[in-house]
């Protein structure tokens, strides 16, 4: 068959009492140029369809390339649930079928068998309770393909980056030392060069204290640690500004100046960006050998089973990804052909 084959994404989808089936059956009725494999129960599934009084068509992936895809259909990695779902009302009991299928939607990117995965929320508490130490998607991943990571969100109009992830405001000053600041502007650097096509990426890095530290009236953290270490990257050819106050980094006369923030601690930037784009917000995992995004919000219980979830950020991660591998794709022949 001639033309160029769909690229194929891996779709998990999270915790199956919450509404992650239901965005990816809201997905597939997208004509998004993709081949959607979910990586979750058949049944579960066919039950979400129900609930959103439409159909699906599921066809089991035999891993061949697909050239172009009917609304409404979705090929199929089964996982067995181990618990029927009731929405609304997670079970342990289904914390190994949530981790199976993170396990295959990652190994598979990396054997080659997906060209990205994009992940539905899922609900860290029911797999903890289930006595299986879990933090979450990136520590996941990070540990499967043995990187060192950083996460992303990411609209159209803004890409924030984190130095921390989900830790408690205390101990946020300890965490910020000089060689994890270092490790994770190189990293952020190198995928903004990477993947998002960026010859010489401009970084905003955000001081830790209001004002970033009022020359040290408010705090040391930003004369002892981040500017120590900004200094070092631009000897380097980084292209780095601050440490800019966070009260008015985001301001609209300052975006221009930059690609991408890199912020201390989760609450300091992303209130932003989800303020002002919350649908179109895509979470990124930079590092890993494959691409992953995923949905800006959690699993909604309220919500599920009704059939009424918004699926615009699942749609916004698949576009993301889609748009990634482009870029990879394009990149690569851009390279042969030098």
């Amino acid at each position: 068959m001639n033309g160029t084959p769909l690229p194929r994404l891996a779709i998990t989808a999270g915790e199956p009492a919450g509404v992650g089936p239901e965005l990816l059956i809201r997905l597939a009725a997208t004509t998004l140029p993709a081949s959607f494999i979910a990586v979750t129960d058949r049944g579960l599934l066919e039950r979400a369809a129900e609930r959103c009084g439409t159909t699906i068509e599921l066809i089991d992936d035999d891993g061949s390339a697909q050239f172009q895809r009917e609304p409404g259909t979705l090929r199929i990695r089964h996982v067995a649930l181990a618990a029927l779902e009731i929405p609304g009302h997670p079970d342990s009991a289904n914390a190994s079928h949530v981790l199976a299928t993170l396990a295959e939607a990652s190994d598979g990117c990396i054997g080659g068998r997906y060209d990205a995965v994009v992940t539905a929320p899922l609900q860290k508490s029911s797999i903890n309770d289930a006595g299986i130490r879990f933090s979450g998607h990136t520590e996941f991943f990070a540990e499967r393909a043995h990187a060192e990571v950083v996460m992303m969100l990411a609209s159209p109009e803004l890409r924030v980056a984190l130095v921390t992830t989900h830790l408690p405001l205390s101990a946020v000053s300890a965490a910020v030392n000089g060689a994890w600041l270092t490790r994770t502007l190189r990293i952020v650097h190198a995928e903004l060069r990477d993947k998002f096509g960026l010859a010489a990426p401009r970084i905003a890095v955000l001081g830790l204290n209001p004002h970033a530290g009022e020359s040290g009236h408010m705090g040391h953290e930003e004369i002892d640690t981040i500017i120590p270490a900004i200094n070092a990257l631009r000897a380097e050819g980084m292209h780095l500004l601050g440490p800019l106050p966070a009260d008015t980094a985001f301001v609209p006369a300052q975006r221009p100046h930059y690609d991408a923030v890199l912020a201390m601690y989760h609450d300091q930037a992303l209130p932003v960006l989800k303020s002002e784009a919350f649908d179109r917000t895509v979470n990124l995992t930079l590092g890993l050998p494959f691409i992953r995004t995923s949905v800006d919000h959690g699993t909604a219980l309220d919500l599920a089973g009704t059939g009424t979830a918004n699926p615009a950020s699942l749609i916004a991660a698949a576009e993301m990804a889609i748009d990634l591998i482009d870029r990879r794709a394009n990149a690569s022949t851009q390279r042969e052909n030098s």
